[in-house]
């Protein structure tokens, strides 16, 4: 068994197959490492839920006040101030089980309902994922999200979900492969000069406008962020197949707990 192999005893695929019927494994997989191929039937969960205050309190209170709510919870959380409303905030938490969300997110907040009024249209959910050739699987599926929405010296965030036409599923695997490799080169060298760093989630089936994916931007200056958006745009993915982007999350670290 691999280092990212799994829970011992987990089953990458479910029950067995009725006859007649695929095989399905919904299990992530990475690069071979070791000489043994890396699988892994966990990933995280992460939700943004974006709110404005209502009423006459402060909001310059509101971050903490959320945030120490959601954390006495234990859930994991981190509070941005939302820099498009001054009276906004995006509370953003994770989970490798996302019964978190409805269990310990939703009490938390729902005791705040007379403080805060939630802005339906600006909520994402998705779930990270694998594309074959991560090194480090399990790194890349459970703790690196994490501990780029958690560092300390990259406070700005911008979040946003996207889909892609159907023309892109249509192509060949190669061609795909090349379009992504672009796309890819790109976020690496930005991410090499500590400029932006990215979540990239997959929301296939939780998204409200079926959206397919939400992307997570964060650093230690905007500026960067925004420029990494414009750069994209000249990509084939982006000027080719993107059919849908945003609505565009702005926020400010107040508050990790």
């Amino acid at each position: 068994m691999s280092e990212a192999s799994g829970r011992p005893g987990a089953s990458h695929g479910g029950g067995a197959p009725a006859e007649g019927l695929p095989h399905i494994d919904v299990s992530e997989r990475g690069a071979v490492r070791d000489g043994q191929p890396q699988q892994l039937d966990r990933r995280l969960f992460m939700q943004l839920l974006v709110f404005t205050a209502g009423g006459t309190g402060s909001a310059a209170e509101l971050p903490e006040r959320v945030g120490r709510a959601v954390a006495e919870r234990g859930a994991p959380v981190v509070v941005y101030a939302d820099v498009n409303d001054p009276r906004g905030i995006g509370v953003l938490t994770w989970s490798e089980d996302p019964a978190l969300f409805v269990t310990a997110v939703r009490p938390a907040l729902d005791g705040l309902r007379d403080v805060v009024t939630l802005r339906p249209e600006m909520t994402m959910l998705g779930r990270t994922y694998s594309t074959g050739y991560e090194q480090d699987l399990e790194d890349w599926i459970l703790k690196r999200p994490a501990a780029t929405v958690t560092n300390g010296a990259w406070p700005w965030a911008i979040w946003y979900p996207l889909r892609r036409s159907g023309a892109f599923a249509k192509l060949e695997g190669r061609e795909q492969g090349g379009i992504l490799r672009e796309h890819g080169t790109i976020g690496r060298a930005y991410g090499g000069q500590d400029l932006a760093h990215d979540v990239r989630l997959a929301c296939h089936g939780l998204d409200a406008r079926d959206n397919e994916f939400v992307i997570g931007l964060v650093g230690k200056d905007l500026h960067p962020l925004s420029h990494i958006v414009q750069a994209m745009r000249k990509t084939r993915q982006t000027s080719e197949f993107i059919s849908q982007m945003g609505p565009f999350f702005i926020g400010h670290v107040a508050f990790r707990g």
